[in-house]
């Protein structure tokens, strides 16, 4: 693992990856260096412009490249259930589900179906579409995984069981879903929030493929500290900010480019022998090459991971009922 770079991707000729939100940074990294070893790979993208650009650019680095556009809103479940249809009618089997694509501290917001845009983004589209696409990664098994992409930034924020439990209140995680309300928001909690539920559902879904006696693989990854276009969607929503400048400059200063930070995403993914529930980052904890990463112990809580699980397959509609608790 120490010095491991894109160079030492293992081919992957005859296999299928789907990569959300990969029409830009770390995203469209990913895609291009498994496009790159003969994967065949489609970006699934919000925007049908960017995405369909990328692909174009992708194929102009990575002549012959096997590579196409698909729309996905990960903030709209219909936009979810409406990918993984089409994906299902066109593909067979699917190999690498790279779940991607996030936000970081926006401004309070909801989703399309009223959920608080982080939570909603980061983990319950993410969530929604595993389970919508598991046909077609067992399909693929043996060797098909499942890569989570979550943050060091998971420790500001940990999931509560009374915030993913029933209660009188309202129903099970109504409070993951709309963490304090828009009065009581703070968006780095509830970025961190999103994250360590990114890393209770890896924790969760690879107990129950254990479980199953599942060939499939979940694990996660996060980046460190690398420059892309995640650090600019507040900014984007609220102007410039003394915040934006801040995080403009560290990109410029600090960060570490997008090709390192996609390395352990491309790790977790394509590296032999790794095992469920593996978090892997950088070295240095915001840059470096890949190894085994830290994560806060809340993240590996197995009545956490259910009672996650539980309220998301409540909240997105979305049941794995192949799997056993």
């Amino acid at each position: 693992m120490p010095g491991w770079n894109a160079a030492h991707i293992p081919d992957q000729s005859g296999r299928s990856a789907v990569v959300t939100g990969a029409n830009s940074g770390i995203g469209y990294v990913t895609a291009r260096e498994l496009a790159r070893r003969g994967a065949s790979v489609v970006l699934a993208c919000r925007s049908a412009a960017r995405g369909r650009a990328a692909v174009i650019r992708l194929r102009a680095e990575v002549p012959g490249a096997q590579a196409a556009f698909m729309p996905l809103d990960l903030a709209d479940l219909a936009s979810v259930r409406e990918f993984a249809a089409g994906y299902g009618a066109r593909h067979a089997s699917l190999d690498l589900l790279i779940n991607n694509a996030g936000v970081m501290a926006l401004p309070y917001g909801r989703t399309a179906d009223g959920f608080e845009t982080q939570f909603g983004v980061n983990h319950l589209g993410h969530f929604a579409l595993t389970g919508l696409l598991l046909p077609r990664l067992r399909a693929a098994a043996p060797g098909a995984r499942i890569v989570n992409v979550s943050s060091g930034f998971h420790v500001l924020g940990r999931i509560r069981p009374a915030d993913a439990g029933p209660s009188d209140a309202g129903p099970a995680g109504a409070g993951l879903a709309d963490p304090g309300g828009e009065h009581g928001y703070r968006r780095w909690i509830a970025y961190g929030r999103s994250k360590t539920a990114n890393l209770l559902f890896t924790h969760e879904l690879s107990r129950r493929f254990t479980a199953a006696a599942s060939p499939l693989t979940a694990v996660a990854a996060h980046p460190g500290y690398a420059s892309s276009n995640l650090h600019s969607g507040a900014s984007k929503l609220e102007g410039p900010t003394l915040n934006s400048r801040v995080a403009a400059l560290g990109n410029a200063v600090l960060a570490q480019p997008t090709t390192s930070g996609a390395l352990p995403t491309l790790y977790a993914a394509t590296a032999p022998g790794v095992g469920q529930d593996a978090f892997i980052g950088p070295r240095f904890g915001w840059r470096g090459a890949p190894v085994r990463s830290w994560r806060a112990g809340w993240t590996l809580d197995d009545a956490s991971g259910e009672l996650l699980w539980a309220a998301s397959e409540k909240l997105t509609g979305v049941s794995y009922a192949a799997l056993p608790r």
